[in-house]
């Protein structure tokens, strides 16, 4: 893969995320974060994982099932798109996704096992990926984006998410 996206690789409202995923190997920083996230994950209890830094705020299960969730969607974008598909992909609502989720009811353990699962797949298909796949392009919720581009937005968007899990909730 080639060096960090351009400013036109994505619109403008993710290049907060692409800004929270620092350097020039977004494969990499997944792989880091993959190591690093699930060690922060672990000291935190069953108990503690139900809070709530305010009333109308998701749950720490609520936001690492979003941050999974989300990760699949990126990269089924970037799959749909590094594969040659031409058809532009649906928008994804992340408070749609959150409440049909359920995710107070499953363990926090299980909310653990599947990032890592998610990361794995994820870190797997990046990998693999051609050089010349890392610049193609398509459209997903009426936006432009390169699977370059959606390596470093799924890491921002992590790495934007421990901040909130660190400054919020721990």
């Amino acid at each position: 893969m080639l060096g960090r996206p351009a400013a036109n690789e994505a619109a403008e409202y993710y290049s907060g995320y692409i800004q929270q995923a620092p350097g020039e190997d977004a494969v990499g920083l997944l792989q880091l974060q993959a190591e690093e996230f699930p060690a922060l994950l672990a000291d935190i209890s069953e108990e503690q994982s139900l809070r709530r830094y305010a009333p109308d705020k998701w749950s720490m299960r609520e936001l690492l099932n979003h941050i999974s969730d989300t990760e699949r969607a990126f990269v089924f974008r970037a799959v749909w798109f590094a594969r040659g598909f031409d058809s532009p992909l649906p928008g994804f609502d992340q408070n749609i996704a959150a409440a049909g989720a359920g995710a107070d009811r499953f363990s926090w353990a299980s909310h653990i096992e599947d990032f890592r699962a998610v990361r794995a797949a994820t870190l797997t298909f990046f990998r693999n990926l051609s050089e010349d796949a890392w610049g193609k392009s398509g459209i997903a919720s009426g936006n432009f984006f390169t699977v370059r581009a959606l390596a470093y937005i799924t890491a921002g968007h992590a790495a934007h998410h421990v901040r909130i899990l660190r400054e919020r909730y721990l």
